[in-house]
């Protein structure tokens, strides 16, 4: 029986083979669940993975681009809020408000006689803390030792600010010290945040602190 592909000339004979060798190929990549079939699949998935993570790494730089900046942010954020703990201090801390109101009287000359704690008042945001002050010394020393209330660390307001006579001032009498023309009595406040430290102050309302005059041992 006559062999067709056997008389077919070598050139045709060639043609024949890679035609062949083509449709098998063909079939092999479209016809499903064939072994290249699949490994086409595996590589679109993972060209479409690779895609994907592209993107995320993209957005993901963006923030670490960030990162340096809030950083600083949160650097600049938290030196803040420790200054404003120092303004106005979470605690009471009634002794160093004593000892902040004593170093500037030493400062500045002048004797503080009494303090005198007054009732906490509640406010939205912080709690004010007023004390009733006596204190005496020449009148240029006393606005001195306003001026430095002003200046310290701490807020502490100072309202109801009236002068007297040494020797006519209310409160307990003391030795009055060679210079002293003007007795200053007057509302000193200061302030804090947190809101179970409210309670009675270092001296109960009303009752009288002795202080013992600045600028003497």
């Amino acid at each position: 029986m006559a062999n067709p592909f056997r008389d077919m000339s070598v050139f045709m004979q060639g043609l024949v083979a890679v035609a062949i060798a083509v449709v098998v190929l063909l079939l092999g990549v479209y016809i499903p669940l064939s072994p290249v079939a699949q490994e086409r699949d595996a590589v679109d998935k993972a060209v479409q993975q690779r895609s994907t993570l592209n993107t995320e790494v993209q957005q993901l730089q963006v923030y670490r681009q960030r990162y340096g900046e809030l950083k600083q942010q949160m650097d600049a954020l938290s030196k803040q809020l420790d200054t404003l703990k120092t303004i106005v201090p979470e605690e009471k801390e009634t002794d160093e408000f004593i000892r902040l109101l004593q170093g500037a009287a030493a400062a500045s000359n002048v004797q503080l006689r009494r303090l005198t704690a007054q009732a906490i008042v509640p406010k939205e945001f912080h709690y004010e803390m007023p004390f009733e002050v006596q204190a005496d010394g020449p009148y240029f020393n006393l606005m001195d030792f306003f001026g430095r209330l002003g200046r310290l660390s701490r807020i502490i307001n100072v309202g109801d600010l009236e002068f007297a006579d040494p020797d006519k001032s209310k409160g307990t009498k003391y030795p009055i010290r060679p210079g002293t023309t003007v007795s200053a009595i007057f509302t000193a406040t200061t302030f804090f945040t947190k809101p179970a430290d409210v309670g009675p102050t270092s001296a109960a309302p009303g009752a009288k602190s002795a202080v013992k005059p600045a600028g003497k041992p």
